[in-house]
């Protein structure tokens, strides 16, 4: 499995406009090949930011590299760069490669299952 993350700083008092359109985009994970589940995290808020990660499981990195080259990929990102008000300098990726995982028995990570 792959893990993709973004981490965002994002100006204070911006926060529900930035989940807003988060919770608005058409990302059509749900039904590219190699996604299992994605997640907008809220980290800790600063006088100068709110930290937000998105994160998102693939089977593999070339799952992910695939849908960075895309017609969805491009879909997803095609506002990216309206709301630049919103944020304190760019996104900073980070891929990881899972070593090791462990789950709760009733949790069930299926491929295009989660949400």
């Amino acid at each position: 499995m792959y893990i993709a993350m973004n981490r965002f700083r994002i100006c204070p008092g911006s926060e529900q406009e930035f989940e807003q359109a988060w919770a608005e985009r058409d990302s059509n994970l749900k039904s590219v090949p190699g996604f299992i589940a994605f997640h907008l995290l809220r980290g800790a808020s600063t006088d100068e930011y709110t930290l937000y990660s998105s994160h998102v499981l693939w089977e593999s990195q070339a799952h992910f590299e695939a849908w960075t080259r895309s017609e969805a990929f491009r879909v997803a990102h095609r506002n990216a760069g309206s709301r630049k008000h919103l944020y304190l300098g760019p996104p900073q990726f980070e891929g990881f490669e899972v070593v090791q995982s462990e789950y709760m028995p009733w949790v069930a990570l299926t491929p295009n299952k989660g949400s």
